[in-house]
C-alpha cells in the first residue's frame, strides 16, 4: 500500500466526515427553527385544555413554558413532571417527551419520542394530546 493512497483515503474520508457534520447541523437548524412555534401555538393550548380538564376531575396539574419547552406539573407533587421539548442530540431531532415521577425517596425518568419517526412540522395538537393521555397513566392510577 502506498502513501498516496492512504493520503488520498484519508482526505476522502474527511470531506465525507464535514459534509456529513455539516448536513447534520442544517437539519439540526432546519428542526430547531420549526420546532420554535410548536410550544406557543401547538403545545401550550394542547396542555392548558388537558389541565383544565384535569382540574375538572380532581387531578390537579399546572402548565408552564420554561425555556423552549413546556411543562405540566403535578400540584401536589412538584416532582412529576411532563415536559416537550426537541432533541437535537439525535439525528435527524425529534419531539420528545421527558416524564419524572416521584415514588418515594426515588425519582424515576424516561425520555419518549412524541410520535416516533415523524419530522418536527408534522406533529399537531391531536399528536400532542394522544401522546399526554398515554404517559398519564401512572398519574391516574393514583
Amino acid at each position: 500500500m502506498e502513501v498516496s493512497y492512504v493520503r488520498q483515503q484519508l482526505k476522502l474520508a474527511l470531506d465525507r466526515s464535514r459534509r456529513d457534520a455539516q448536513e447534520r447541523r442544517q437539519r439540526t437548524a432546519d428542526a430547531v427553527r420549526t420546532f420554535e412555534p410548536l410550544p406557543a401555538d401547538v403545545a401550550t393550548p394542547a396542555l392548558r385544555m388537558l389541565a383544565m380538564a384535569m382540574k375538572a376531575e380532581g387531578l390537579p396539574f399546572t402548565v408552564s413554558t420554561p425555556g423552549g419547552s413546556i411543562r405540566l406539573s403535578a400540584d401536589n407533587a412538584r416532582e412529576d413532571v411532563i415536559e416537550v421539548l426537541l432533541d437535537s442530540s439525535v439525528d435527524p431531532p425529534q419531539v420528545i417527551g421527558r416524564m419524572h415521577r416521584a415514588r418515594g425517596s426515588r425519582t424515576l425518568a424516561e425520555e419518549v419520542q412524541l410520535k416516533p419517526g415523524a419530522p418536527v412540522d408534522t406533529i399537531d395538537k391531536d399528536d400532542v394530546l394522544r401522546f399526554l393521555l398515554t404517559v398519564l397513566g401512572p398519574w391516574f392510577e393514583r
